[in-house]
């Protein structure tokens, strides 16, 4: 079963223990969240002291995201927030030797995983590949909710889905997370999908009731595509 993963820079922050709350009641898979430095991507989100309060608020497993130029330098900081079992991605273009910090990541008891963004190729990151346990793949540039999907996005998705069992990793849809998208590739294989303004933020229904309506109706698709007629 694909997991659902709450993009916690879209999240109410004037009531923030209140949305932890209610997401974890709700059965969400993970808190995703989001740190930019502002010079990685033109924008700044969540802090290292909202990564810890919301790790010390829940015992649903964190995602962390590094949006941050050359992470090496202040992983250690992350990692002392965080429990084993956690996930931190990095952006390979971030960091000169990005197999270093991911091992870093590795010794602490975290899961590796790398962000690719929409112009990353994957033979730039293949090798990489081998020793990651998650990819995110971004369908929208870095650094603010709310953008665009980007089409061509999907033809990379597809080719990750054809070597994701060889090279042993996951595969995570980040950016412009509408349903639809949900409905066609999660019985594809997709491991899991990052939710945002597009469907979770926002709107006029309870958290429990937006998971359990998209994971019905995923369900219910592929329930119907495995029919033999």
């Amino acid at each position: 079963m694909y997991e659902l993963n709450a993009s916690m820079m879209c999240a109410d922050f004037g009531h923030l223990a209140e949305e932890v709350r209610s997401l974890e009641k709700a059965g969400i898979d993970s808190f995703h969240i989001d740190i930019m430095d502002g010079r990685y991507v033109p924008n700044f989100a969540m802090s290292l002291n909202d990564m810890r309060y919301i790790a010390n608020a829940t015992k649903t497993p964190i995602d962390v995201h590094l949006m941050i130029e050359h992470p090496n330098n202040l992983i250690h900081m992350f990692l002392g927030g965080l429990r084993p079992g956690d996930t931190v991605y990095i952006h390979p273009e971030a960091e000169y030797h990005p197999s270093t910090t991911l091992q870093k990541i590795i010794n602490a008891g975290m899961i590796p995983g790398i962000a690719i963004n929409p112009g990353t190729s994957i033979e730039t990151v293949y090798e990489m590949l081998r020793i990651v346990d998650k990819v995110l793949v971004m369908s929208v540039n870095p650094g603010n909710a709310g953008q665009m999907y980007l089409p061509y996005v999907g033809d990379k998705m597809e080719r990750l889905l054809e070597i994701k069992e060889k090279m042993g990793f996951k595969i995570y849809w980040d950016g412009a997370c509408s349903l639809d998208k949900i409905e066609e590739f999660a019985p594809k294989g997709v491991d899991g999908f990052v939710l945002g303004s597009t469907i979770l933020f926002g709107k006029k229904h309870l958290y429990d009731e937006i998971l359990i309506n998209v994971r019905n109706l995923v369900k219910q698709q592929t329930e119907f595509e495995g029919l033999i007629f």
